[in-house]
This record gives structure tokens, sequence and C-alpha cells, in this order.
């Protein structure tokens, strides 16, 4: 037991193993160190007068897939001057009864998707224990990039039911996550941050609120605005549906469950659709001719966000408002006047290419984390585990 590579095996420096205990759901690990000499924590004074032992069962990373002990045999010094103290360890942290290894690996787990409690059931802890090591972890507020993307998110903590997440737009990494999302507290927020960075910021993506775009032009004057892509796409979607369901409401019951149920053949793209599929979109489209024209100026729009020329987007954008405009379509002249009203942001867009994509991603991703962890009502616990997944 006492063979160089057991020692290794363990990988703990100085470190001898005596003796090695399997059960079936844990193996304890009985360990030794060398004596040597210490120093006083009362007079300062050198000393290796050993005053007696003590057995001190410490946790450690599973081995075999069972939960691990340590074992250790520990010394308790006695000095000149009265004082008797325990001998330090590199791999125990004071006061504790695992090993600091342990405690980083806790950390790193926390990094993936998983809630605290299967963290303190895989490392053998209790779900306090996991919880008091990720509040030791704090994350500060980066410099602010060139490019920077807004959006706010459900979150249902003790700060507010919103909150609202900063990304940087260019190397998609969280920059902050900020507890309400009220044009008051982002005001505030940016007020606290460095006016001369403030001024560096070159773009800034955001939705279609009107509260953003305001913070935005009072606190990065030199920015360009952008509006997500995904966002006034989404106007264009919104407005064929509800032609396909007024026109629904006068059809007759059987083929009114048949048009719902293939409203996707209305929504993809067509160059996507199967030949069989194609054929079965034409004949819905003969139906009548709003939905026609509708999906004519659904086809439209997507081709002209998926193009990669500003000057032909720019041109066909202004064509396509005009379009639906005098379309007739009461929907698609809502649509028209919002993009009327917006085209500014959504030219940039199309110019500048940014969109809020991977702050959506991210969106995903807190979903799912607050899911599987059951809700999380500690902001800053929550906020935390937010970035230090991301990492």
């Amino acid at each position: 037991m006492h063979s160089h590579c057991t020692n290794n095996l363990l990988n703990l420096e100085d470190v001898f193993i005596k003796k090695v205990v399997h059960a079936d759901d844990y193996v304890k690990i009985f360990i030794e160190t060398k004596p040597s000499m210490q120093i006083c924590p009362c007079c300062g004074n050198e000393t290796k007068l050993i005053h007696d032992y003590r057995y001190q069962m410490i946790k450690d990373l599973p081995f075999q897939l069972k939960h691990t002990y340590l074992i250790l045999k520990k010394r308790r010094y006695a000095c000149k001057c009265g004082k008797r103290f325990l001998e330090k360890y590199h791999f125990l942290a004071s006061y504790q009864r695992r090993t600091v290894r342990l405690s980083y690996k806790i950390i790193d787990l926390l990094r993936n998707l998983v809630n605290i409690k299967s963290v303190a059931v895989t490392t053998n802890v209790s779900v306090n224990t996991v919880t008091r090591l990720l509040d030791t972890v704090s994350y500060t507020i980066p410099s602010l990039p060139e490019c920077i993307s807004i959006d706010e998110f459900k979150g249902d903590t003790d700060a507010g039911k919103y909150q609202c997440i900063l990304v940087d737009g260019k190397k998609h990494r969280i920059l902050d996550i900020l507890p309400d999302r009220t044009q008051s507290h982002l005001s505030a927020y940016f007020r606290e941050l460095n006016r001369a960075e403030r001024h560096r910021v070159k773009f800034f993506v955001c939705d279609m609120w009107q509260p953003y775009v305001d913070l935005a032009k009072a606190y990065f004057p030199n920015a360009t605005i952008v509006i997500d892509k995904y966002h006034f796409i989404r106007y264009v979607t919104w407005a064929i549906e509800n032609v396909r369901k007024s026109l629904q409401k006068t059809m007759p019951a059987n083929l009114r469950k048949y048009y719902k149920r293939s409203r996707k053949l209305i929504l993809t793209r067509y160059e996507k659709l199967k030949d069989e599929n194609k054929k079965a979109c034409d004949l819905m489209l003969l139906y009548n001719d709003d939905l026609r024209l509708a999906h004519y100026l659904k086809e439209w729009f997507y081709e002209i966000c998926q193009s990669k020329k500003y000057s032909y987007q720019r041109t066909a954008f202004w064509d396509w408002v005009k379009t639906a405009e005098s379309s007739g379509i009461t929907e698609f002249e809502k649509c028209a006047k919002t993009f009327r009203n917006w085209s500014w942001g959504i030219l940039n867009a199309f110019k500048y290419k940014y969109t809020n994509g991977p702050t959506e991603g991210y969106n995903n991703k807190i979903k799912v984390l607050k899911r599987i962890s059951f809700g999380m009502k500690n902001f800053k616990r929550f906020r935390t585990r937010i970035i230090h997944c991301s990492i």
C-alpha cells in the first residue's frame, strides 16, 4: 500500500496511504503526512513538538463511482508558549470536511445545465453546501464592447417577474443580467457605467420596444440602433396567419380543419417545400385572392431579408411597404404602417447584419436552467448561475 503508483493514483503531494477499505457504495482511504516544522499562530516561534493525534473524515472526489472518504490522521502541535494548534494541509481548508479539489469540482459542475440537488448527490455533499459554494462565485461587469444586444426574459425572481440580459453582439458572451427591465432601473444602471465606454459603443441591438430606443439615444449617443430581424419578420408571419384565420371563419367545417392543420404549408418558404407539398399549397392558395396575395407578400419579404445586397434590400423594402399599403388587406396594411414607423432600424438590420440571435439563444438556455431548477427566487444566485453556465 506504500507504493509510489498508489500514491500517484490519489494525486495528493506528501501524503502516504496506509490502508484502503472498499464497500458497496463508498471507499475509505486512510492517509498520513510526514511531521514537519510548524510556526505557532500565537507567538510565531517554530516547533516540532507533537501534542496528540486525532482522526478526521474528509470527503473527496468520487472514485470508481463511489463516495470517497479520506481518513486523515491529523497532528496537534504544542508550542512553548502553551498554544495548541492543528497542522495545516494544502489539500484541506481550515474548518472544512471536504478537500479543496472537491470544492473546485462542485463549482465546475455548476457550469452544466443541471440543478443544484443533482450536483450535491454526485459529489456527496448537501444542497446547502453547493449553494454556499455558488455564493462564493461572483462576476463583475466587463468593459462595454462595440456592439450591445439587449433583451428581456421571464425569470420570476425576488427582484421581479422580468429580468434583462445584456450580450456582446460580436463575441456572443453575456455581459450582465439585470434584475429589472423598467426604464427607470435601466437608466440608473447605464448612468453608473463609464461615460467614455458608453460613447465607444457603435451598435445597439434591441427589439421594437420604444424604451430601449430611448435609452440607446440617451446613453449611447454614438451607437447605431439596429432592430432585431426576428422581431420585425414575425409581423409578416402574424399578418398572413390572421388572413388565414379570418378566411377560415367563412369556410365549411371540414375545409376549416384542413386549412388549420395544413397552415405550415403556407408559413414555410415555398422553395423549401417538397413537390407534393407545393401542389397542396398551390391548391390552398387558389381558394381566395387575399390569401394568395398575402402569401406572395410573405414570400417577397422573406426573400428581401435573406438577400446579402443592402442596395437591393433598401429599394425592395420600400417597394414592399408601398405594395402592402395598397394591397387592401387590413393585416398587411397595419404591418406596412409598423414597418414605415421603424424603417430606420429595419434598414440598419439589413445593412449591418447584427441580430439578437445569440441573446435569444441565451434566453432559451435560461429557460432550461429555470425549468430544471424548478425556479430560482434568489436573483443574485440566479444571475451568477446564468453567467457561470455561459462561460
